[in-house]
């Protein structure tokens, strides 16, 4: 397992690297923003905003080999995600609002101060402690989702007066780099908790001085915004109207809440089944958002001008791969006949997956739900997301832990074989939807190099 583990990582990091250094070599040459106050204001934003996604996934390696290391068992340890999904659904429904009334940058100032409090949690064997940075942990999920995008959109469109054609650049370009940055946080986490010998709470510790940094940077560079607020009430209404009121949004959210409930009881269940069998949790985190950033490559390639598929036929492909790597596992985790090397390529492919289902559930929003709506509509996702989240993970708790891995995913499979229901039920509602499909490239956007 451990060769599989490093020539996996190996593979697919020269995949992706191949892929993108083929992309700049194809990409014609085009307008590069040299606007000098542009640039500085970016960098104020990266610099604070990846400081902050570093120190997130520096601890995603090794959260559940800590609690197995403090000897907890796999029922306790499920309690502990489920309160950590409780209290980040709990936080986000009322994330925006509260963003909105302490300011955006205090917001990211306190996503440092609560995030370093749950880190320093980890260093406790207290069961109580622990739940506790677990619920820590979910208001920084939040905050770290909500308060740093409102803030750079704010700034970028009211303060500094750049034109808003702009901002998907930015994003864009955050969204490659978030991909390095858990790469590269994976082997970093590998190096101090095992190659170091420090142990799995040394993760935790390395991402307080990041988010120190983070939260210093965001004080000293950063103005304060506010936005109007909304009522909540107001807020959550709006978007279960526009949810029943639309059919293509109650499907769509029906795809988002089994779809991503899945990925996240995947994220529980990777280190017990590979862990056991000698696999390097950084490595195989690494190889997983190695493969997660492949597919994202192989979206934008299949959504170019060459190809011109549609993010409709890529979600549906998503979801397929997802339901066929479940499928395996249910087989490579049967009791007393585990294979570690099929478990692990089926976790590539769900990852792989994930790299192609992320663009195309965003496109899909983007056209499906009105802006306004969006942070309604998008509370209204969450909550059966997290529950159903939550359900399989008690379910796991009652469970034996010879056959309730492999009855997990098979229920799981179960689940995405209903997420490919309603794929094809949104596929049959939207096939003649132009608004939903790419438009036929004439030429290259404008956007800012990599």
């Amino acid at each position: 397992m451990l060769v599989t583990a490093y020539l996996a990582f190996v593979v697919l990091l020269a995949s992706c690297l191949g892929l993108e250094l083929s992309r700049c070599r194809a990409k014609p040459p085009g307008r590069v923003c040299s606007n000098p106050s542009f640039l500085r204001f970016q960098l104020d934003f990266y610099q604070v905003y990846f400081l902050a996604l570093a120190a997130d996934w520096l601890q995603a390696p090794y959260l559940y080999k800590l609690y197995q290391h403090y000897h907890f068992l796999e029922g306790q340890i499920a309690i502990f995600y489920v309160c950590g999904l409780a209290s980040t659904v709990l936080f986000s429904l009322v994330a925006s609002s509260l963003v909105d009334w302490l300011g955006r940058k205090k917001s990211c100032v306190l996503f440092s101060l609560t995030y370093s409090l749950c880190c320093l949690t980890k260093l406790s064997r207290d069961y109580f402690v622990l739940l506790v940075g677990r619920a820590l942990g979910g208001l920084s999920t939040a905050l770290l989702f909500s308060a740093f995008e409102a803030w750079y959109i704010h700034e970028h469109v009211d303060r500094h007066d750049f034109p808003s054609e702009w901002i998907p650049a930015t994003f864009a370009r955050v969204a490659f780099w978030n991909h390095v940055l858990a790469i590269v946080a994976g082997v970093a986490s590998e190096a101090v908790a095992n190659w170091m010998g420090l142990g799995p709470v040394a993760p935790f510790v390395v991402a307080i001085p990041l988010l120190a940094l983070a939260g210093t940077l965001a004080l000293r560079n950063w103005g304060e915004n506010y936005d109007r607020q909304r009522a909540f009430s107001r807020t959550c209404a709006g978007g279960l109207r526009c949810l029943l009121s639309d059919r293509r949004v109650l499907l769509l959210g029906t795809i988002q809440a089994l779809f991503e409930s899945v990925i996240f009881i995947f994220i529980f269940l990777w280190t017990p089944v590979l862990y056991p069998h000698g696999a390097p949790l950084g490595i195989i985190f690494s190889s997983f958002m190695a493969a997660s950033l492949l597919g994202s490559s192989l979206y934008r390639i299949a959504t170019s001008k060459r190809y011109h598929l549609q993010p409709m036929h890529l979600l549906s492909l998503a979801v397929l791969i997802v339901v066929f790597s479940l499928f395996m596992l249910t087989f490579s985790t049967s009791p007393g006949q585990e294979s570690p090397v099929e478990s692990f390529i089926a976790f590539l492919l769900i990852e792989l997956a994930c790299g192609l289902y992320f663009p195309s559930m965003s496109f899909l929003r983007r056209k499906v739900i009105p802006e306004t709506e969006q942070a309604g509509v998008l509370n209204w996702f969450r909550v059966p997301l997290h529950l159903l989240a939550c359900l399989g993970l008690l379910v796991l708790h009652d469970s034996d832990r010879k056959t309730g891995t492999r009855n997990m995913f098979s229920i799981c499979s179960a689940v995405m074989v209903m997420a490919l229901l309603a794929v094809v039920g949104l596929f049959t509602v939207v096939r003649h939807d132009a608004e939903l499909r790419v438009p036929a490239p004439t030429g290259e956007p404008y956007a800012p190099e990599l």
